[in-house]
C-alpha cells in the first residue's frame, strides 16, 4: 500500500506499508512489526503482539503452587529452567523455606548452564542473519549436550519442568555429573573458535557496530534489564544487586558494553558465556565440600515424599494427599522475587489469600518490556539492520505473550 508523505503542506514522496510479521522466518517469532518504509528506510512502525497469547497468570489462580512450574517451561523455552527455579524460589520465599547450600548450588549449575544455552542460540543467529551461517553450527552441538545434561536430571530437554518447591525432585546421577563436567571442559575452546569468526570479521562488524545504539538513560527509562542494558554501559545484574540462592558466595565479572549497539549486545553476550563457565566450575568445587544425598530442604508438609515412603509409610501418605489436595496453610501475603534471566530481570509478583493456589500472580518477562523500545529505535534504520537489530534483542515470542 503506498501512500503520499506531507511536509509542509507539499506532498514530496510517497511510502509503502510494510508487515513484517508475524509469520516471517527472520522474527524468530509470532510477532508482528507494521513498518511505513522509505525505500529501504524504516520511517516509522508499530509493533503488534499476542499471537500466541496463553493467559498463563489466569490459569495459575486455578492451579496449586507446584502444578505452576510447566507454565513457567513455556515462557522463555529457550532457557525454561531459569524460569522454574524463579517460580519455586518465590514461592519458597512466600513460605519461608530455607534452602541448603548444596541445593543452591546444584541450582545454580542448572541455571548458568540455560544462560550459556540462550545466549549461545542469541549469538548463533544473530550470525546467521548477518549472512555467517557457520558460527550457528559451532555453538548448536553444544546446546544438544546441555539439552543432554537436562535429559539426565530430569528426563525432558526444552520444556523442563525441572526441580520442585524446595528443591529437586532427586539427585544429579553419575552420569549427570560427568556429562556437567565434561561441558565445563570443551565448552570454551568451541566458544574461542566462535569468537574467532565473528569479533574481528570485518563484515560482521560493518554490519553491527553503530546498528541500534541506544544510551544508558534511554535505556533505563524503558526499563531494559540484561545483557542488553549492560551493553548499555549499566553494570545491572540481579545475580549480584539482589543475590538468591547463594549466588554471593561466587566470584565473577559483569561485562558491560560503552555504546550499546549490536556488536556490543553481542561481546557482551559472549563474555557472559565465559562468567557463566566461571560460576559453574567454582559450584563445582562448592559442592565437593557439602554433605552428599541433600537435595531439597527438610519440609515435608511443602515437599511431595518420594512414592516409595508414600506407599509403605503413613506419615508420608498423609503429607502427600495433605499437600496435592491443597490443605497445607500458607500465608495471606504478597511477594516479588527476581532472578536474572537471560534477557533480564524475570520476576514474579504473587499475592496469596491463604488458599491452594495464587489469588493473583503476574510474570515480569523481560521480552515484553525490552520489545517495546524496538519500533521507536527501528526508525531511520534499513530494513536489513532492523533485522539484526531484532536478533540482537533476543525477543522470545512465548515469554512476550505468556
Amino acid at each position: 500500500m503506498n501512500q503520499p508523505v506531507i511536509i509542509n503542506n507539499q506532498e514530496r514522496k510517497e511510502t509503502t506499508t510494510l508487515n513484517l510479521g508475524p509469520t516471517h522466518p527472520a522474527t524468530h517469532g509470532v510477532f508482528q512489526n507494521v513498518l511505513e518504509m522509505d525505500g529501504e528506510r524504516i520511517v516509522s512502525g508499530v509493533s503488534t503482539i499476542g499471537y500466541i497469547h496463553r493467559a498463563f497468570e489466569k490459569i495459575s489462580e486455578h492451579r496449586p503452587f507446584y502444578q505452576i512450574t510447566p507454565l513457567t517451561d513455556r515462557m522463555n523455552y529457550c532457557s525454561s529452567p531459569i524460569n522454574n527455579m524463579g517460580w519455586h524460589m518465590t514461592v519458597e520465599k512466600m513460605l519461608g523455606v530455607v534452602t541448603p547450600k548444596r541445593v543452591d548450588y546444584m541450582r545454580v549449575i542448572i541455571m548458568e548452564l540455560a544462560r550459556i544455552s540462550d545466549h549461545l542460540i542469541c549469538n548463533g543467529i544473530l550470525g546467521v542473519d548477518a549472512g555467517a551461517y557457520s558460527g550457528f553450527l559451532y555453538l548448536m552441538e553444544k546446546r544438544e549436550h546441555i539439552y543432554e545434561i537436562y535429559e539426565e536430571i530430569c528426563g525432558a530437554r526444552l520444556t523442563t519442568n525441572i526441580g520442585r518447591i524446595g528443591g529437586f525432585e532427586r539427585d544429579f546421577n553419575d552420569i549427570a555429573w560427568a556429562k556437567i563436567k565434561k561441558f565445563v571442559k570443551e565448552y570454551p575452546p568451541v566458544l574461542k573458535e566462535f569468537e574467532e569468526l565473528f569479533t574481528r570479521n570485518r563484515i560482521f562488524i560493518d554490519r553491527t557496530a553503530g546498528v541500534g545504539a541506544v544510551d544508558a538513560e534511554t535505556a533505563l527509562n524503558y526499563s531494559w534489564t540484561g545483557p542488553i542494558l549492560r551493553a548499555c554501559g549499566v553494570d545491572y545484574d540481579v545475580r549480584v544487586n539482589e543475590p538468591y540462592s547463594s549466588y554471593e558466595d561466587f566470584d565473577f565479572d559483569i561485562p558491560v558494553g560503552t555504546t550499546g549497539d549490536v556488536y556490543d549486545r553481542y561481546m557482551v553476550r559472549n563474555e557472559e558465556m565465559y562468567q557463566s563457565i566461571r560460576i559453574i566450575e567454582q559450584a563445582l568445587e562448592k559442592l565437593e565440600k557439602e554433605e552428599k544425598g541433600v537435595f531439597h530442604a527438610d519440609v515435608p508438609e511443602i515437599y511431595l515424599p518420594p512414592k516409595e515412603e508414600v506407599y509403605n509409610n503413613m506419615e508420608a501418605l498423609i503429607y502427600h494427599f495433605k499437600i496435592v489436595m491443597g490443605e497445607i496453610d500458607t500465608p495471606k501475603t504478597e511477594v516479588y522475587h527476581c532472578v536474572e534471566g537471560a534477557n533480564g530481570e524475570l520476576g514474579f509478583y504473587l499475592v496469596n489469600d491463604g488458599g491452594r493456589a495464587p489469588y493473583r500472580l503476574h510474570f515480569r518477562r523481560p521480552s515484553f518490556i525490552n520489545y517495546q523500545m524496538y519500533a521507536p529505535m527501528s526508525r531511520g534504520m534499513l530494513l536489513s539492520d532492523a533485522i539484526i537489530n531484532m536478533s540482537s534483542l533476543n525477543v522470545i515470542a512465548g515469554e512476550l505473550d505468556a
